[in-house]
Parts: C-alpha cells; sequence; structure tokens
C-alpha cells in the first residue's frame, strides 16, 4: 500500500514532465518558426520604406517630415514604430534589415506566449493549438518579414489580451502592465487604445474596488503621456489623424468585404473563441478575447482598408483568435472532441492562409521591388540632376522615393496633405511640375490616362518617357521626365534598372507560388 509520502515523493517525480512536454513544443515550433522567416526574408512591403523616409528625415534633425524643408506631413500610421528605427538610421544601419530582426524577436515572443498560454489552459494540446494556428497561417511569416509594425502590433495586442484573461481568473498582474499596454499601442497605431482597452478597463475597475491609489496615480499617468502625444502630434502635423485615415476611411461597401473574408479565413478559430463564452469556468475569458477581436477589427470594417495584403489588418487580432482556440481546448469536454476540433481549426487557417489570393504576388514581391521600385530609387539617387531639380510625382511612395532621396509627392494622397483633403492630384503634381513622374501601367508603352486621380496626358503632356520597368506580370513603372533632364535621367536608370533585372530572377515575371519555390530550392545546399 502507498502511503501518503510516497505519493506525494511520486508526485513530485511527476511534476516536471509537464514541463518538459512544454520546452519539447518551444523548440519544435521555434525551428519551424525560424525555418519560415529565412522563406520569406527577401520580402519586403513597399509601404515600409515610407515609414523608413521618416525615420531617416528625423535621424538627420529634420523631425518625422516627409520631404525636407516642408510642412510636417503625418503619412504613418505607426509612430512608435518610426520611433523605433530613428537611433538605427542615425547610426547608419540599414533599417530593412532592423525591421526584420525586430519583427522576428517578436514574433517568437508571440509564440511563446501562445505556448504559455495554451499549455497553461490545456496542456499540450492547449499549446499545440495556439502554437500551431499561428505558424501554420502561411501569411505569419511574411507579416514578420515585410518591415511594417504589424507584428509588434499584434504582440501588444496578444500581451493585453493575456493580461485581461489573467485578471478575470484572479491571477497576479503587474500593476504598471495594463497603462503600458494601452499606451505603447495607442502610439504604434491609433486605434491600439480600443484594441487594448478591455484589459485596461478591467485592470482599472478591479483597482478601484480595492481602492488602490496606486491604479489611480498609474491611470492617470498614462493620460497625461498619452494625451501630451496626442496634443502634440495635432499641434505638429496640424490634423487630427494621420493622413490615411483621411484617405481611406469611411468605404463601408469595401469594409463588409473585408468583415466577410476575415470571418471566413478564421471562422473555426472564431467558434472556438466564442465557445468559451458558454462555460461559466471561461466566459470571463471569452468575454476579454471577443471584445479584444471585435474592438481591433471594427476599424477596419469601417474603413475598408486597402493595402490588405495576405490578410494584414486581419492578423492584428489573429494571435488572440488563436489564443481562443487554445484556452477553448480545456471545456471541449472528452479530449477526443478537443482534439478533432483543434486539428480543424489549424488545418483550416492553415489552407484559407495558402490559398489567399495574393499569396503569389507577395512570394515574388521581393526580386520584384529590388527590380523595379528599387532600382528606379538608386537610378535616380546616381542621376546626375541639379539638387533643385530632383523632385518627382509617384504612387507607390515607398522605395523609390526613400531610395532617390528625391522630393516627392504621393498623388495617392498618403504623404500629401492637400491630396488628403480633396485637392485633385492633376492640379497638385502639374502646379509642382516636378522632374519625374512615375505612374503604373499595365505593360510597356502602355500608358494609363488615369491613375489614382491623376489624369495622366495632362500632367504628364510634355516630359518625355525616359525607361519602362518591368515589376511582374502585367505591371510596370513607366518613368517620364522633363525633356531638359531626360537624358541624364535615362542613361542612370538603364544602368541601375538593367543591374537589377539581372539580379533578380532574370526574365521570370510570373506571379506563381512555383517560382517562389524554385528560389527557395536554389538557395538550399546542393541547390
Amino acid at each position: 500500500m502507498t502511503t501518503t509520502a510516497e505519493r506525494s515523493e511520486a508526485d513530485a517525480v511527476q511534476e516536471p514532465k509537464p514541463r518538459r512536454g512544454l520546452f519539447a513544443v518551444l523548440l519544435g515550433f521555434g525551428a519551424l518558426f525560424l525555418a519560415g522567416c529565412w522563406a520569406a526574408w527577401f520580402f519586403t512591403v513597399d509601404d515600409a520604406f515610407i515609414t523608413f523616409r521618416y525615420s531617416a528625415n528625423m535621424a538627420n534633425g529634420h523631425g518625422p517630415v516627409w520631404n525636407v524643408g516642408e510642412d510636417p506631413i503625418e503619412g504613418f500610421t505607426n509612430f512608435l514604430w518610426m520611433l523605433w528605427h530613428v537611433p538605427f538610421a542615425l547610426a547608419g544601419l540599414p533599417l530593412e534589415t532592423v525591421a526584420k530582426v525586430t519583427s522576428v524577436v517578436l514574433g517568437a515572443l508571440i509564440l511563446v506566449m501562445l505556448v504559455r498560454a495554451g499549455h497553461r489552459a490545456a496542456g499540450v494540446l492547449g499549446a499545440l493549438v495556439a502554437g500551431g494556428a499561428l505558424l501554420l497561417f502561411v501569411p505569419t511569416y511574411f507579416h514578420v518579414t515585410a518591415g511594417l509594425e504589424t507584428i509588434a502590433f499584434a504582440a501588444v495586442v496578444l500581451r493585453a489580451a493575456i493580461v485581461g484573461v489573467d485578471l478575470v481568473q484572479g491571477r497576479a498582474v503587474r500593476d504598471w502592465e495594463p497603462p503600458l499596454l494601452l499606451l505603447l499601442a495607442g502610439m504604434i497605431r491609433p486605434e491600439g487604445v480600443l484594441a487594448t482597452f478591455p484589459a485596461f478597463l478591467i485592470w482599472l475597475w478591479l483597482g478601484r474596488g480595492r481602492g488602490r491609489r496606486r491604479t489611480w496615480a498609474l491611470g492617470a499617468a498614462v493620460l497625461v503621456v498619452g494625451g501630451g502625444y496626442f496634443a502634440w502630434r495635432w499641434a505638429y502635423f496640424g490634423h487630427l489623424f494621420p493622413n490615411t485615415f483621411y484617405v481611406k476611411f469611411g468605404n463601408l461597401d469595401a469594409g463588409s468585404v473585408w468583415l466577410e473574408t476575415t470571418a471566413w479565413l478564421v471562422l473555426p478559430l472564431l467558434v472556438l473563441t466564442a465557445f468559451l463564452l458558454f462555460r461559466k469556468a471561461s466566459r470571463g475569458a471569452g468575454l476579454v478575447l471577443s471584445s479584444v477581436v471585435l474592438l481591433t477589427g471594427m476599424t477596419y470594417a469601417v474603413s475598408g482598408p486597402t493595402m490588405d495584403y495576405i490578410h494584414r489588418f486581419a492578423f492584428h487580432a489573429f494571435p488572440v483568435l488563436c489564443l481562443g482556440a487554445g484556452l477553448a481546448m480545456a471545456h471541449l469536454g472528452r479530449r477526443w472532441i478537443a482534439a478533432v476540433s483543434g486539428a480543424v481549426a489549424v488545418g483550416w487557417v492553415a489552407v484559407t492562409g495558402a490559398q489567399s489570393t495574393d499569396l503569389p504576388v507577395i512570394a515574388n514581391y521581393g526580386p520584384d521591388l529590388q527590380r523595379a521600385h528599387v532600382a528606379i530609387g538608386k537610378g535616380l539617387a546616381n542621376a546626375q540632376v541639379p539638387e533643385a531639380a530632383r523632385s518627382l510625382a509617384v504612387s507607390d511612395a515607398g522605395a523609390i522615393p526613400y531610395c532617390s532621396g528625391w522630393k516627392s509627392i504621393d498623388y495617392i494622397g498618403l504623404n500629401d496633405e492637400a491630396i488628403a483633403h480633396g485637392a485633385s492630384p492633376t492640379d497638385v503634381v502639374k502646379a509642382v511640375r516636378p522632374t519625374v513622374i512615375v505612374v503604373t501601367a499595365r505593360g510597356p508603352g502602355a500608358t494609363p490616362g488615369w491613375a489614382y486621380g491623376l489624369v495622366v496626358p495632362d500632367a504628364a503632356r510634355d516630359y518625355q518617357l525616359v525607361a519602362d520597368v518591368q515589376m511582374r506580370e502585367g505591371y510596370f513603372q513607366e518613368v517620364f521626365a522633363l525633356p531638359e533632364h531626360a537624358a541624364r535621367i535615362r542613361a542612370a536608370l538603364d544602368q541601375s534598372v538593367g543591374e537589377a533585372q539581372r539580379r533578380n530572377d532574370p526574365g521570370r515575371y510570373e506571379d506563381t507560388i512555383d517560382r517562389w519555390l524554385d528560389r527557395l530550392r536554389a538557395q538550399l545546399p546542393g541547390g
């Protein structure tokens, strides 16, 4: 017969096993995560270079401005992400690499948070579902390497959700964490205040109930710092919100389509997260996670987000849904029901993520951007054009302005105050008469009559076509220049574009996953 002491000793011996299981899951998932990041490492989205341009100008002492010497324009929605890159720009480090490495670290933290929270709630199965949904969702890796704030924002939102769950389940949290997460999220993206507000509100209410002065002091400090930041933004840039809000918001039809697409993309994760609401033991966690997802997605549902490549805006709350699915594994009754439900959820997002309609474009976007936008920007930077004449108008206002260093009119309006608030792009471009106008076309010599509000024949009436640069199938950048500078610009672009076209997937412009896989195989030992 086993004594109580012997049973306690046996339990002590058995206790480390779950930890070993957790360690094994983290080790395996970590290897898969790094492999996925490697496979997508070449990818940087053009929009990331918008942020880099503001960071570089700030590092050079000009403040966060689009064009040096002009009134400040807030053409970015990720202030803290932009600020993060300033010291690295000052040190002369490549901001593209800094952004990727930062996101890899934060992506790994997201994975660790998911696995630990899932394991704590439902053991290894919870860890496998919460972490597996993230890892088998192919877009995850392209968001890590894109260069934008997506992963940083998702990490803060997820952490706020976990803190909120801990609060409603009676676990201790650091007093300073909920208000800090609210502040960080709001400074990374304005809608971050909504996404992290549930955890902050729960923390504030519980602190009030206990009469804790420290809670109110921390809350007041966050309001002062956040309010000061908002007041500075308003005074510095002259508007309540970033330019992108004025350009993009209000398209309810597009927002409805986005909502339907997103709901289908993550349907089992949504169902499992909502399931938490129907069990007493998990209702508090379900309310927290559901409110975070709702408040995060609400902003995009009413804005009709554009440039939502591979579900970028949906990804802001995607880890929270992964967490919800992991927690649900502890409340589904029989083990086999939980296992099947978890497998369906993970398999579903693996398939829907791999079937994203724009994945073939994104999978080949890296070399395509290098041989077109980056090559044009570097060619303009090297062109023998006087400093006073270095001005351009462009719709893809990322790598071309950043790599060229030229003063730029973004005729979509993201980085142009007048256009963002209703001015005609054609009138703005004609009034400035930039040396170069870059227009997107479907084929060589197929100059469009209209591009993002710009009447091309009118705006480029006296210009010469100096380059027709292919990025991918059906996507070209046509470069027009004023006649007095056309020869020098043509020569510089011929050299930079020719070299870039030879180095980046020469002769291949098709949008297929096969092209991406061929490139990966070529990079493997013996490939």
